[in-house]
């Protein structure tokens, strides 16, 4: 009955850790920008497949039974990235829009959703050519002096050419390698992550067992907490941050660069969320739907 108790409590604590890590992450963002990131689950999605990947790339390397911090940096950099990109792609205008916002990044945790079902190296290749089209098309018209005059239609005519043309090269490439370069590389079934060895077994107390992975977990949390309010209380840019957050015109009147703030903020609530996804790849499989549970 004790020992049963136990095993639910710690339980309950090991997954009420990934969920702060989670609200960490939400809490920072919204405090600053007023913003509820509805794809935040999907962030740690992000994390979690991110975590799949590296433990596939070091099976069999020397750094295999220490993988998962490998993981946990590049799981906070990729959800780093995103956040970013996320904040100046989309975020940035509609602030003080928080409906608008709300369906905006509920429209990205979709578009996140089928990213991971059906990304392969044709999909890859296909946006690769996109990106390298469009925004190389981009950058050389914007050096001509009547840019401004002529954006929105060539935004417009660039952003058809560049999708047709990656599409068919893409799709040609795709018929030359079949399903090597077709098959998607997650698509929709769970993946496992597999502990290290170091990590698998428990504490034994009584007749009670507790995991090392939640063991792991909960010292994670932890020192993501302390790390977090080291940073906003001991760096010059967790002070511009916490400016900003109660004063945001007082702040850009004294020179403080609001915008990169929102970028740094939303950057780090998003590896917050990536870590959060590291953490729940070891306590069971990942999907396409892990997010939204």
């Amino acid at each position: 009955m004790l020992s049963g108790l136990l095993e639910s409590l710690f339980g309950g604590l090991s997954i009420g850790s990934v969920l702060l890590l989670a609200a960490l992450g939400l809490a920072i963002v919204f405090g600053l920008m007023g913003v509820i990131n509805m794809a935040h689950g999907e962030l740690m999605m992000m994390g979690a497949y991110t975590t799949f990947v590296i433990q596939n790339a070091l099976k069999k390397t020397a750094l295999s039974e220490v993988y998962i911090f490998v993981a946990l940096i590049a799981a906070f950099l990729v959800t780093a990235l995103l956040g970013i990109i996320l904040e100046r792609g989309v975020v940035r205008y509609l602030y003080g829009r928080p409906l608008e916002t709300l369906l905006a990044t509920w429209g990205v945790s979709l578009i996140l959703q089928q990213f991971v079902r059906s990304v392969s190296w044709q999909f890859v290749t296909g946006l690769g050519i996109f990106c390298l089209l469009f925004f190389g098309a981009l950058w050389f018209l914007a050096r001509r002096p009547d840019f401004e005059r002529i954006r929105s239609w060539a935004i417009g005519i660039m952003l058809v050419l560049s999708s047709a043309i990656a599409i068919v090269a893409s799709n040609i490439l795709g018929g030359m390698y079949k399903l090597k370069f077709t098959k998607p590389w997650f698509g929709t079934q769970g993946v496992d992550v597999t502990a290290p060895k170091w990590l698998r077994g428990g504490l034994p107390i009584g007749d009670s067992q507790l995991p090392y992975t939640r063991l792991f977990i909960i010292v994670l949390t932890i020192a993501c907490v302390a790390g977090i309010y080291w940073f906003l209380n001991k760096t010059p840019w967790g002070l511009r941050i916490r400016a900003v957050t109660q004063n945001r015109s007082m702040s850009a009147c004294l020179g403080i660069p609001t915008k990169t703030v929102d970028a740094l903020t939303f950057a780090i609530g998003s590896g917050l969320a990536g870590i959060a996804g590291c953490a729940v790849a070891l306590l069971g499989s990942v999907s396409p739907n892990t997010g939204q549970a």
